[in-house]
């Protein structure tokens, strides 16, 4: 399983180049003390979108908040058209979130609001005072409150983040890894944004729950997508109105077939420039994520947590930043992802493709990719994959040969029993220091087996365990399929002239057996070899994943260079080579092939047994 997986290499590279922003704009919302009573807006027919001007945004500092004073705030409660409720200021909570950054507390007062209190989905909802800008709805207060209260991102800190963007174009900041923001049980808790995944089965959404909660996605199935493979290229109604603060927007991490994608609010607008959230997503830092138009379904109340079931749309710009206050990003392209293809077939069922692309992010591009094979397999129940299926692999970089593999797996549990072998496998091999590469194509085949391809070995032997130069020692093999009937082979194995007098075994293994038995290490490490060709050879040269190896081995030193071995290297050359470069050079005990050869294909076996074979004058 991990041999494949190692195979599987997504190569991270970072670094997105942004535009300088230009400042916020204003919302126009009349506020104030023309604002209507609480019940005459809650009993009101949906606003109109407060428009964007061309103009700097008008904003109000937290200095200048006066307890008691009243707000309105426009979010989507269903549709895409936002529309405005009312909240009173309450007062700031000073350095609440760090060092200077302060958080505005206000009271949810209008009926519909205060009886669900602030909803997961209404992050960055944008608060107006005044007709000022004052912040973006952010933060739970507490679960069980009896009167609803929020937190709001002060607007400085929302034009902050915007003009990280300018700050960008000019630097290449190394990846953050996701983090998890750390709350007490009855403090400040940010609106996470709703992650919803659409397109999979309960019991591959069940599989991935944890790993994805690992990553700081909290991620339910209460959502959907109205983008699949066969809908792309068709036009989409979430996009047809142009963004406003109060907007629903998306940022996705996969899309297609599969989509990954956590529904917040814009805060503000100012041309092509979107400021959302009003807290971080991930706190990834500089990113390049799809920001996707989005459908409010409906909003769930909760006393423990209100959420928004939204639908995600077509891919409508790119998030480039994802900071403590806010993400950010602009309209038009998407970023550059890794597009992911997954073919099921069989015998008894049409072929069935999966196609969806990915974010390129160090720690979440395993998850993701995972993710949609494992959907591919075991949420496929005409494929008939319960005996068994053959997955190739063909990873594409940017101007280099294709990166290919073949495994076998003895039924759907095999898979699933490999999982987190395959996420922690691919993850490290995203650790690459060498070049700021990606896959632009990552192309999965899978073919369900006939038959269950595990056997069970019960016997090996050789015919005798010494032997003459130019004779011919020959090997039996018996086994038994599985469910099935008993079977036996036998190899010839030549005796070659240089092998007299040495002392060798002949060894039947699984090819990644042999491959750590010969030298060579089962994680590749970066500081063995000096360059991404040298690292995707490295992962070429490995043995058959399927059957067994047949080999005559002899025990010797071996001198490493890159995880190429040279047996009985002299002393004097390895001290000077070590010396210059310890962690490129290196020995290790190990044994040697001399012949092999390649048995049992298309069958599955974890046997390792061992024969001795002297070979006389």
């Amino acid at each position: 399983m991990g041999r494949l997986l190692s195979l599987v290499l997504l190569v991270a590279g970072s670094a997105w180049a942004t535009q300088p922003s230009a400042a916020l704009s204003p919302t126009g919302v009349p506020v104030g003390p023309q604002l209507a009573a609480p019940s005459a807006v809650a009993n009101a027919a949906p606003a109109n979108r407060p428009p964007a001007q061309p103009s700097g945004v008008q904003i109000i500092s937290v200095d200048e908040l006066k307890t008691g004073q009243r707000g309105e705030v426009w979010t989507v409660f269903r549709g895409t058209e936002p529309e405005p409720f009312t909240v009173e200021v309450t007062g700031v909570v000073r350095n609440a979130l760090g060092p200077g950054k302060s958080l505005i507390l206000c009271q949810l007062t209008d009926p519909r609001v205060q009886s669900m209190g602030a909803v997961a989905g209404m992050s960055g909802s944008p608060l107006y005072v005044d007709g000022k800008l004052a912040g973006a709805l952010s933060y739970q207060i507490q679960r069980f409150e009896t009167v609803r209260y929020a937190g709001f991102t002060p607007a400085a800190d929302l034009i902050e983040v915007q003009t990280k963007m300018a700050a960008a174009a000019d630097s290449s900041a190394a990846p953050v890894a996701p983090s998890v923001a750390n709350t007490t049980s009855d403090g400040f808790r940010p609106l996470r944004p709703v992650f919803t995944l659409s397109g999979l089965s309960p019991v591959v959404a069940d599989l991935f729950a944890p790993k994805l909660a690992a990553l700081g996605l909290s991620a339910t199935s209460l959502g959907g997508s109205t983008q699949t493979a066969s809908l792309n290229s068709q036009p989409s109604t979430l996009n047809s109105s142009p963004l406003t603060p109060g907007s629903a927007v998306a940022v996705a991490l996969a899309t297609g077939d599969i989509t990954l994608a956590g529904t917040g609010t814009v805060s503000n607008v100012e041309g092509n420039a979107i400021t959302a959230f009003g807290h971080p997503m991930l706190s990834l830092g500089e990113v390049a994520l799809p920001m996707c138009a989005a459908e409010i379904v409906t909003i769930l109340p909760s006393n423990m947590q209100s959420v928004k079931v939204a639908n995600t749309g077509a891919v409508i710009g790119t998030i480039t930043q994802d900071r403590l206050s806010a993400v950010s990003g602009r309209l038009g392209e998407g970023p550059e992802m890794t597009d992911v293809e997954v073919t099921v077939s069989s015998r008894t069922a049409p072929s069935k493709t999966l196609k969806f692309s990915v974010a390129r992010q160090e720690q979440l591009t395993p998850v993701l990719v995972a993710t949609g094979v494992t959907q591919a397999i075991l949420g496929s129940n005409d494929a008939g994959l319960s005996k068994g299926f053959l997955l190739r692999s063909d990873v594409m970089f940017p101007a280099k040969p294709t990166l290919a593999s073949r495994t076998l797996y003895s039924g759907p549990q095999g898979f699933q029993q490999g999982l987190t072998e395959f996420v922690q496998d691919l993850a490290q091999s995203l650790q690459n220091p060498y070049e700021k590469t990606f896959p632009k194509r990552v192309v999965f085949n899978v073919e369900a087996l006939d038959e269950n391809p595990a056997v069970t070995l019960e016997l090996f032997q050789l015919s005798r365990s010494a032997a003459r130069a130019g004779e011919v020692v020959q090997a039996t093999l018996a086994w038994r399929d599985f469910q099935g009937e008993a079977r036996r082979q036998t190899v010839d194995i030549p005796i070659d002239p240089s092998w007299t007098g040495r002392d060798l075994e002949v060894v039947l293994a699984p090819g990644r057996v042999l491959d750590e038995m010969s030298g060579r290490p089962r994680v590749l490490q970066a500081a063995q070899l000096r360059s991404f060709d040298a690292y995707l050879a490295a992962l070429r040269d490995s043995r058959a994943a399927d059957g067994l190896c047949l080999a005559v081995v002899e025990k010797t030193r071996l001198f490493t260079d890159q995880t190429s071995g040279t047996p009985d290297a002299p002393a004097s050359i390895e001290r000077i080579a070590r010396a210059a470069d310890e962690a490129r050079f290196n020995h290790v005990d190990a044994l040697v092939p001399l012949w092999e050869s390649h048995v049992l294909h298309g069958k599955l076996s974890s046997a390792t047994l061992r024969r001795s074979l002297k070979v006389d004058e």
